[in-house]
């Protein structure tokens, strides 16, 4: 370490499992509380680590709040990304299951605190508010244009969309993540299965 970086938190420490565990709990917190009651000594208790040793992972709430946030997004990405790269799946079957780990996780007692956070504090997020839904419709209209129906290649991203339009909907009606999944099925089935 040079002498540019003393004081300087770092920013990806080394011990990968502890961040995790302090960003999940920094997570939860966020979603229980909100952004602006919820305090860094909050997020300490949650993850059981000193409030100092959180400051050394993370210098401000603002960037413990964005780094939480764009975690789980990445998380949830990356397994949309597995979950659709499996050609011998049915396509049906793979977007059932992309949606799931991209919203059906969200569903529940928390899913309108998590829509709240989202909304009012998409500026935290800067571009990753946007690029990271962005990402999700390009998976989406990429397994499409992939599947072995020919006929949802030339309208793979209006499916894509029509389908992310779907499952907004069906969140904002549903209170369990079996039921969002069960009614979800039911438009897949409608717009992609012919």
């Amino acid at each position: 370490m040079d002498a540019t970086n003393v004081g300087t938190p770092d920013p990806h420490p080394t011990d990968g499992g502890r961040r995790e565990q302090v960003l999940a709990a920094a997570l939860d917190t966020f979603v229980r509380y909100g952004y602006r009651k919820t305090s860094m000594e909050d997020v300490a208790r949650a993850a059981d680590i000193s409030r100092p040793g959180l400051y050394l992972m993370f210098g401000a709430k603002r960037e413990l709040f964005t780094a939480a946030v764009t975690h789980a997004l990445d998380r949830s990405i990356a397994a949309v990304t597995e979950v659709l790269a499996d050609p011998a799946r049915p396509i049906r079957d793979r977007l059932l299951d992309a949606f799931d780990q991209w919203t059906g996780r969200y569903i529940g007692a928390m899913s309108r605190e998590v829509n709240t956070m989202a909304e009012e504090y998409s500026d935290l997020l800067g571009p990753a508010a946007t690029e990271y839904p962005s990402r999700f419709a390009a998976l989406l209209d990429t397994a499409l244009t992939e599947s072995t129906d020919p006929a949802l290649a030339p309208r793979s991203a209006a499916v894509a969309q029509t389908l992310i339009s779907t499952s907004i909907g069906i969140k904002q009606q549903v209170t369990t993540r079996a039921a969002f999944l069960e009614r979800l099925a039911v438009a897949i089935d409608l717009i992609v299965v012919r």
